[in-house]
């Protein structure tokens, strides 16, 4: 029985790290102590100041070790967010001790200027070092020895997802089942009374199971993986037409998948990606008469008619509320049905450029301050729109479960501008629908940097 084990987990590779770490908070001290030398003149202090810096490095092994299985599929705003976590648990403990034991040396200019350099120092460190990794994993290294029993859509597309992307670490040996499903072309090792012989021989790590309905062969493959020290998963069978994150949940005893997640739900978030739109918003609104002033004249001297264009569109819930642009076009009965095109002749030659460069937008802050919307999130679409495509696109009305934003996550993937053919709509649907189960505050600063960005280079498909 092959107990001992061949390094695919790369536990060296995840003490590195962890090293990496706990250097970047010695190093980091050290350059406080060369700002404030006046921290190194009670030796005996700084030495206790030192050792409780290390101490309190112990707490953020033990929960970032919880978190390393998420290295292998991590994103650029998880990785942000897990550098927050071990800053905010270092600064507890570290502060915490300070006062217990009573060391009065730091005050709060210390601790903030400490803590923001470790902020910074953490998250490059962790963007620099995941894409190491995963650079390190496409040559081949660092790898994990997976086999999935089935060969059913579901095993197949768990297939596809772990092989989609070297990076990922995993290697898919093979699929067991009791006979392969007509038009399968995976690697066939066997049947079941094949498993626990090729698991032992050949170190698997993790063994999944997507059979539905075989209580008897999951109890015996869940035993085979016990005894080869092997991780076992069950993937339940879900269409994937219900490709969502789901959330685990139970009543009684019995679980229950709920099949859409919305961190928006949560108070805590929601308040804070309100304060965050709130604050946001009032620093642009301190500086939106230097916008407003000229392109108000501008818009009074090329063209007669409001300075403003409100439109009813839909907000939250589906209520509908009014949005506000600058003007771009000349007063027209089918502003209301019609959206914009390319060579629109309805827009004024102000007004093109109002667009290509999203100025026309930037009214809507007032929006976001008032509540109807938010600095990200899916677009708001006029009334008509809602009415129409309700009807045709699955999920549309989903985009609705969170606030409009002046900018989102389908905008900056290129899913903008004028809707002409109906795969257009859905695809910006789906990238709606993943922006609001896949929620955070860094994604949303990701956002508007990448949308900030597309507006000084400008787009195509922005008319």
């Amino acid at each position: 029985m092959a107990l001992v084990r061949k390094n695919t987990y790369g536990k060296y590779l995840r003490a590195l790290l962890i090293a990496v770490d706990w250097m970047l908070v010695n190093v980091l001290f050290g350059v406080l102590l060369m700002i404030y030398p006046s921290l190194t003149s009670q030796h005996t202090v700084l030495r206790e100041l030192w050792v409780l810096v290390n101490v309190s490095f112990v707490p953020v092994i033990i929960w970032s070790s919880r978190e390393m299985h998420r290295l292998r599929a991590i994103q650029i705003d998880r990785v942000f967010l897990h550098s927050l976590g071990g800053v905010g648990i270092h600064a507890l403990f570290f502060m915490s001790l300070n006062a217990f034991i009573g060391i009065m040396a730091m005050g709060e200019r210390e601790y903030l200027v400490y803590y923001a350099m470790l902020t910074l120092g953490f998250a490059l460190w962790s963007v620099l070092g995941h894409w190491a990794i995963k650079r390190y994993r496409r040559r081949g290294y660092n790898y994990t020895r997976v086999v999935i029993i089935g060969t059913d859509e579901t095993a197949v597309r768990l297939y596809r997802a772990m092989s989609g992307d070297s990076g990922f670490g995993y290697r898919v040996l093979g699929f067991f089942d009791r006979y392969p499903r007509p038009g399968f072309k995976g690697e066939y090792l066997g049947g079941f009374d094949l498993i626990a012989d090729f698991v032992s021989k050949n170190s698997v790590d993790q063994i999944y199971f997507t059979m539905p309905g075989n209580d008897e062969a999951l109890r015996d493959v869940v035993k085979i993986a016990d005894d080869n020290v092997a991780e076992f998963f069950y993937v339940p069978q879900i269409s994937h037409y219900v490709s969502r994150g789901f959330e685990l949940h139970n009543i009684g005893s019995v679980p229950v998948l709920t099949v859409r997640r919305n961190p928006l739900k949560n108070p805590v978030n929601s308040l804070l990606k309100r304060m965050f739109d709130i604050v946001f918003s009032s620093i642009f609104l301190l500086f939106y008469p230097l916008i407003y002033i000229p392109v108000a004249i501008a818009i009074k001297l090329t063209s007669p008619g409001p300075i403003y264009f409100r439109q009813q569109r839909t907000g939250y819930k589906g209520k509908p509320f009014e949005c506000l642009k600058f003007r771009t076009m000349h007063v027209n009965v089918d502003a209301d049905r019609t959206q914009a095109t390319a060579n629109d002749p309805r827009k004024t030659r102000l007004g093109d450029f109002l667009r290509r460069t999203s100025l026309d937008e930037l009214p809507q802050f007032i929006n976001v301050w008032k509540g109807d919307m938010s600095v990200v999130g899916p677009r708001p679409h006029m009334l008509k729109h809602t009415e129409d495509y309700s009807k045709l696109v699955d999920r549309y009305m989903v985009r609705h479960l969170i606030k409009p934003g002046i900018t989102g996550w389908a905008q900056v993937n290129g899913y903008r501008g004028q809707t002409d053919e109906l795969w257009k709509m859905e695809k910006r649907v789906q990238y709606d629908v993943w922006y609001i189960e896949n929620w955070t505050l860094a994604l949303d600063l990701k956002i508007i940097a990448r949308t900030v960005a597309n507006a000084i280079q400008g787009e195509s498909n922005a008319f």
